[in-house]
Parts: C-alpha cells; sequence; structure tokens
C-alpha cells in the first residue's frame, strides 16, 4: 500500500468513532415500547414485531454479510443508514400492526448492511496496518461511545416523548442522515491477510477457475462455501457464536423489557430515561476496563461477567424498582465487558475475505436466540407479568452458564488463545 492508502485507513477509525456516536444517538431506543402501546399495541404484539425485526435479520443477515465481502463494507453502510432514515419516517406516521412491522422489517434490513460491514471495514483497516492486536482497545472505546450515545439519547428520547412522540422520531431521522456523513470519507480497506482459496481450501468444485474467471453467480456460490468450510473446520467459531448469542439475547430482553416493568412500578418516562442513563455509565465502565480485565484475568473473568448478568435478571423477581436499577446497572456493565473481547475472539478467527459474512452469522444467531425469546416472553409476561417471566429467564440463563462452564471447563481458562 502507497502513503495515501495508509493515511486513509488511518483516518478510518477516526470516522467510524463519529459515525457510530452519530448512527447510537438513537432516542427512540428508550421509548419504542411505551411508543407503540401508546398507539394501542399490546405487549404480545410487542413481542411478536420484535420477532418480526430478527425474522428479517435471519433472512438478511449472512446475504448483507457477504454483499459487504463481495461488493465493499463502505457501499453498504451507506445503504445501512438510508434503511434507517426510511424506518424512523415508517415508525413515525404508522397507525396499525402491519405499518410498524414494515418499519421494523426495513430497520433490521438497515442494521444488518451495517453489523458486519463496520465491525470488518475497521478491523481489516487495522489489519493492513499492522495494529489488529490494538483492536480489543478501540472496539471497547467503540462501545463506550455507543453507551454514552445511547445515554444522551435516551434522557433526549425520554424528554421529547414527554411533550410529544413526533418530534422524537423526527430527531432520529436528523441523526441518522448526519451518520452519513463520514461514512462517505471513509476508504475501502483492502483484504489483508491470508486469502480466502487458502483459508478454504478443501471446497469441492465451489467455483471453477480463478477469481478472474468466475462469473457473479459462481464467485457468490465459491464465497460461501468458502464460508461454511471455514465453520466446519474451526469448531471454536461456532462455540464463540453460540454462547454469546445467548448471553447477549438474554440481556437485551432484559434491558427492552426493563422499560415497562418501571413503568409497572410506577415510574415515569422520565424517570426511567435517567435509570437507562445510569445504566449506560456503568457500560461505559465495562467497556473501558474490558481489555485490561482481559489481559489481566484471561477467560476467567467470563464466568463472572456472565453470572452477573443472570443474576441480575434474577433480582426482577424481588418486585422492588431501587434493586431491579442496580441489577440492571451491573448488567449493563458486564455485557459492556463482553462485547470486545467476544469481538476480538472471532476476528481473531476469520480470514479478512470471509469477515463480513461470518460475522453476519453471529448476527444472525443472535437474532434466532431473540425470535424465540423475545415473542415468548411479551406472551407469558401478559399471563404471569414481567416479574415472574424475568425470575424464570435468570434461572434458565445460570443453569444454561453452569452447563457450559461444567463441559467447557478448559475453554475458561487463563488462556488468552
Amino acid at each position: 500500500m502507497n502513503e495515501k492508502q495508509n493515511l486513509r485507513l488511518k483516518r478510518n477509525v477516526g470516522l467510524d468513532y463519529v459515525h457510530t456516536f452519530l448512527s447510537n444517538m438513537n432516542m427512540q431506543s428508550s421509548i419504542w415500547v411505551l411508543y407503540l402501546a401508546y398507539c394501542g399495541i399490546y405487549l404480545a404484539q410487542i413481542g411478536l414485531l420484535e420477532g418480526i425485526y430478527h425474522a428479517t435479520s435471519i433472512v438478511c443477515e449472512i446475504p448483507s454479510g457477504a454483499a459487504a465481502d463481495l461488493l465493499g463494507r463502505k457501499r453498504c453502510m451507506i445503504l445501512s443508514n438510508i434503511c434507517i432514515a426510511v424506518s424512523c419516517v415508517i415508525m413515525l406516521f404508522s397507525k396499525s400492526f402491519g405499518c410498524f412491522a414494515v418499519s421494523f422489517v426495513v430497520q433490521a434490513l438497515g442494521n444488518n448492511l451495517n453489523s458486519g460491514s463496520e465491525e470488518a471495514l475497521v478491523y481489516d483497516s487495522m489489519k493492513c496496518l499492522g495494529q489488529e492486536e490494538h483492536y480489543m482497545g478501540v472496539y471497547g472505546r467503540i462501545n463506550v461511545l455507543i453507551e454514552v450515545a445511547q445515554g444522551l439519547a435516551t434522557v433526549a428520547g425520554g424528554v421529547l416523548a414527554e411533550f410529544s412522540y413526533f418530534w422524537c422520531y423526527a430527531a432520529c431521522v436528523v441523526i441518522a442522515v448526519l451518520a452519513l456523513l463520514p461514512v462517505l470519507w471513509m476508504g475501502e480497506p483492502p483484504q489483508c491477510g491470508e486469502a480466502a482459496d487458502t483459508a478454504g481450501e478443501g471446497v469441492e468444485d465451489a467455483a471453477e477457475g480463478t477469481p478472474a474467471q468466475r462469473t457473479t453467480r459462481e464467485t457468490v456460490k465459491h464465497h460461501f462455501a468458502v464460508s461454511a468450510c471455514i465453520l466446519q473446520k474451526d469448531v471454536r467459531i461456532g462455540k464463540i457464536i453460540g454462547f454469546y448469542s445467548v448471553v447477549f439475547a438474554a440481556h437485551t430482553l432484559l434491558f427492552f423489557y426493563s422499560q415497562q416493568y418501571f413503568a409497572d412500578l410506577g415510574y415515569n418516562k422520565v424517570q426511567i430515561s435517567v435509570i437507562m442513563l445510569l445504566v449506560g455509565g456503568a457500560s461505559c465502565l465495562g467497556a473501558l476496563v474490558s481489555e485490561k480485565m482481559y489481559r489481566w484475568f484471561g477467560k476467567k473473568c467470563l464466568i463472572p461477567e456472565t453470572v452477573i448478568i443472570a443474576g441480575a435478571i434474577l433480582c426482577y423477581g424481588a418486585g422492588k424498582a431501587d434493586v431491579a436499577a442496580a441489577a440492571l446497572m451491573c448488567a449493563g456493565f458486564a455485557n459492556a465487558a463482553l462485547y470486545p473481547i467476544q469481538s476480538d475472539s472471532l476476528n481473531a478467527l476469520i480470514p479478512s475475505e470471509q469477515r463480513a459474512t461470518l460475522i453476519s452469522v453471529d448476527s444472525m444467531c443472535f437474532s434466532i436466540a431473540m425470535i424465540v425469546l423475545f415473542p415468548l416472553a411479551g406472551a407469558l409476561a401478559d399471563r404471569w407479568g414481567l416479574k415472574t417471566v424475568l425470575l424464570l429467564l435468570g434461572v434458565i440463563l445460570l443453569l444454561f452458564l453452569l452447563t457450559v462452564f461444567c463441559i467447557e471447563k478448559e475453554s475458561f481458562s487463563s488462556d488468552h488463545s
């Protein structure tokens, strides 16, 4: 690479910091459940909408990752921001369940286009510069920016929603457009390191000839064949994806249904937003210390961090707002500390040519967990109440963790590999 290309790649990380902050100034995140309830949507229907969102993710996630690998990560990030803006506009003017469902589908597509693309663009930019060993720290700072932006958006969204839901969603449209600007200035990193053909050696007749001789169909077919071969050969990738999908899905369900949980206890939208802001602060701390904790304790730190999330969910069974708020902050800290570890562990095992595709496989597995958990929890909450459902979720997650720790004891040793 020449000096100009190096400069553009170095600039990518800084530009992604700006894009991350703006794209996560998503003020609807703290009030969308309340907004749908205000529009006459029942909890079971809200759960179904979240299920539709994740069903769309399952369908679009891997193709969007492949598109990023084959057509360019930057192009997919541009399309992502456009979809998010359109989704907010639809949400703003929707009055029926069907229209809300369309908004969730478009939003899911937008998030799919960004999920693998952004992570792959940043990691490959650093890899081509020989700086991938610093990726966990960069991803930790990205998560801090996410938490700060989401914290500010939570408060701003709660305040705006107290006056009018319209202004909250209108602001989301403007911010989505602004988030597009730093992406336009990014440079597309070359795919560095091990070649896809080498990584997928052993794929039978995925495509004939060299990459330059293949048709578009053969190229796509070969890409998916190599990706499948990598997953089959390296079982560590599947273990990382499966374990974290369950943990992150449980935390996501806790976070979103906490809105309704605190509302049931008599808290207004501003008070709920303040609680979510405090949770964001705890999450920032978790993201900041993640790299140091991993360097000090290795994989042993994964055990208390995941158990804290399960314990926090169990605390909701007490039915006390102060206990639930403290538990949610602890869960936010632990969850944010896990993200950089998960991302670095996964990216270290994936060749550049398949990076966005296999990251999308990870996102798809998370969506599968959510499409099962969210509608089921919503339906049970309508019948039994949120407190009972969250208590049950905490017990199930704790049993899952104990089972994994016993079966994969060596995987949670102090080894950093």
